[in-house]
Formats: C-alpha cells, sequence, structure tokens
C-alpha cells in the first residue's frame, strides 16, 4: 500500500508536557483519513509537526517518501494544503482577494482556478462581501479553498466541523466527498466528533495521550464494532447478576439499559431475570456506534 504520509515514533515535549509520545501513523493514498481523538490528545500538535509549524523532539516522519530532516521536504509540502486550528482568513478581505493574496503568498503566475475555486466550495456569489461577515461555515470553506490553492493532493484540516451547525456540517461532508472521489485527493482530519466522522472517513486512526491506540480500516472498524442486543428491564442490578452466572459480555446503560454482546437464550434469561424480581421490557438488536467502540478501545471498563 502506497502512503502518504507516515510517522515513525513522533515525539514532542513541551517543556513538563509531553504532546506526542512515539506516535507512528500511516495515511494511504487516497483515503479520508480519521485522526480521532479526545481536546488535547495530540492531534494539532501532529499537524503542526507535519505542516512545518514545528520541529519534532524526536522521531521522524515521511511525506509522499521524503524524510522530514530532507532538504526535498519543502517540494513535498507543496503537494499539501492545510487548515491547522481556525481557518487563516483576512477579515477585511472579500473571498476573491484572500484567494487572490494566497496565490501570490505562493507566487503562482496567474489566477487561473480562482473562479473555479470559488465555485468548489459555494462562494461564487458572495461578490465583495468581508469576510467578517461571512458565517462560520463560509469561514470554514473559504480556509479549505485557500488551502486548495496550488492544487494539492493532500489536504489537512483540523477539526473542520466544529462549532458548524447542521447545514454547515452537511454542507462540509459534501464537500470533502467530493474532494476525494471527483479529485482525488487523500484528506486527514483530525475531529473528535465521531458521528460526523463515521460519514466519511475510509481509514481511522485512533490517538489517545499522544500515542496511536490503533489504526484500521472502515472495513475493519465496520467488523470491529460489534452487534449487540439492546435490553430494557426494570432492574439492571438483577440484569448483570444473571448476565454474570451467564458469562455473557455486556454493558451497563442506564438503570434501566443494557447491552449484551453475545447471543442469550432469550427463555433461559427471562426465567433467571424472573427469579430476580426482574422483568423484561424490551429487547432490540443494534450495532455498537463509533462512539462506544473508541471508550472500548481507551479502556472503559466492562460494565461502564
Amino acid at each position: 500500500m502506497e502512503y502518504v504520509l507516515q510517522t515513525n515514533r513522533l515525539t514532542k515535549k513541551y517543556r513538563n508536557f509531553q504532546a506526542l509520545n512515539g506516535l507512528t501513523m500511516h495515511v494511504p493514498k487516497g483515503a479520508i483519513y480519521g485522526f480521532v481523538g479526545k481536546n488535547g490528545a495530540g492531534k494539532t500538535t501532529l499537524i503542526r509537526l507535519i505542516c512545518g509549524l514545528q520541529a519534532p523532539t524526536s522521531g521522524d516522519f515521511t511525506l509522499y517518501g521524503i524524510q522530514n530532516n530532507s532538504k526535498n521536504i519543502v517540494k513535498s509540502r507543496r503537494r499539501m494544503g492545510a487548515v491547522v486550528e481556525s481557518p487563516s482568513v483576512y477579515l477585511d478581505m472579500s473571498a476573491e482577494e484572500n484567494l487572490k493574496q494566497q496565490y501570490m503568498i505562493l507566487g503562482l503566475p496567474s489566477y487561473d482556478g480562482l473562479e473555479e475555486l470559488l465555485k468548489l466550495v459555494g462562494l461564487e456569489n458572495t461578490g465583495k462581501k468581508k469576510a467578517k461577515h461571512f458565517s462560520l461555515g463560509m469561514k470554514q470553506r473559504l480556509g479549505i479553498a485557500l488551502a486548495l490553492v496550488g492544487e494539492p493532493d493532500f489536504v489537512v484540516l483540523d477539526e473542520p466541523v466544529n462549532g458548524l451547525d447542521p447545514q454547515g456540517i452537511v454542507e462540509m461532508r459534501e464537500l470533502l466527498l467530493k474532494l476525494n472521489r471527483e479529485r482525488q485527493i487523500t484528506i486527514l482530519i483530525s475531529s473528535h466528533i465521531l458521528d460526523e466522522l463515521s460519514r466519511l472517513a475510509t481509514y481511522y486512526g485512533f490517538i489517545d495521550s499522544g500515542r496511536m491506540v490503533k489504526e484500521l480500516s472502515a472495513e475493519e472498524l465496520e467488523s470491529a464494532c460489534r452487534k449487540c442486543v439492546r435490553v430494557e428491564v426494570t432492574d439492571t442490578g438483577a440484569l448483570a447478576r444473571v448476565l454474570d452466572s451467564m458469562k455473557l459480555d455486556y454493558k451497563i446503560i442506564s438503570w434501566t439499559t443494557a447491552d449484551i454482546y453475545e447471543k442469550a437464550n432469550v427463555t433461559q434469561l427471562a426465567a433467571a431475570l424472573a427469579k430476580e424480581n426482574c422483568e423484561i421490557i424490551s429487547m432490540q438488536e443494534k450495532d455498537e456506534s463509533l462512539e462506544s467502540y473508541y471508550i472500548s478501545l481507551l479502556g472503559g471498563g466492562r460494565n461502564a
């Protein structure tokens, strides 16, 4: 498999704080890579390192096969666009003026493709409206347009849907899918909004405390997200005792609800619960969500 980005035991320390702790990751070419972790897990630090905004304390990474300490890493970074933390937008300029500024910063000889970029991100009709009057979603899309100047084939986005309203999230999702499918752009998205990420990502990397916990494809994740039976009962304490005696894997969700991850004989379960003066109110098959998988991966506890 060909990788756009690979990191090898990447470490970053800030005085008494270690943001990255031996991080090893692999971003396949053509993927939408969901970089998953809590706030403070090290996602933004990784992005700042690969963008050249900071240097690693130890370890290394390759971008398009070029190692970070090589003089040629500059050429690799020209193939990459990024929006780090928040879009770098000139608020007193229009969308078109912002893009022209970016063309000049990159030393491009003409404004070829500018109108196409505005149309791509849905800002072609904003005219002379200044960016300070844009909605948050419009600013985010302008930030992506700026990242696309120079026609990169790898785009890195730090929390692109954070703070957006539902309509803005849908628009962002459609834009990213279009970039990936129609322009074959590899996308790295850092996010803690797992439900939205599950609609986009083809690969995942789960990070915690600066370490990579697990990497897997969307297909592997789908297989790993176990099916379960959601059970509603009158007493989950009694249910827990019964399931422990039957040696079944489960998780208590609330005072009345639990998920059972193994096949249970319903007749035997009902009979055992009846002896505990506990009734089954409902049972429903469901799939484990990305969020619950992530919590389990970080050691949320069997009955937590």
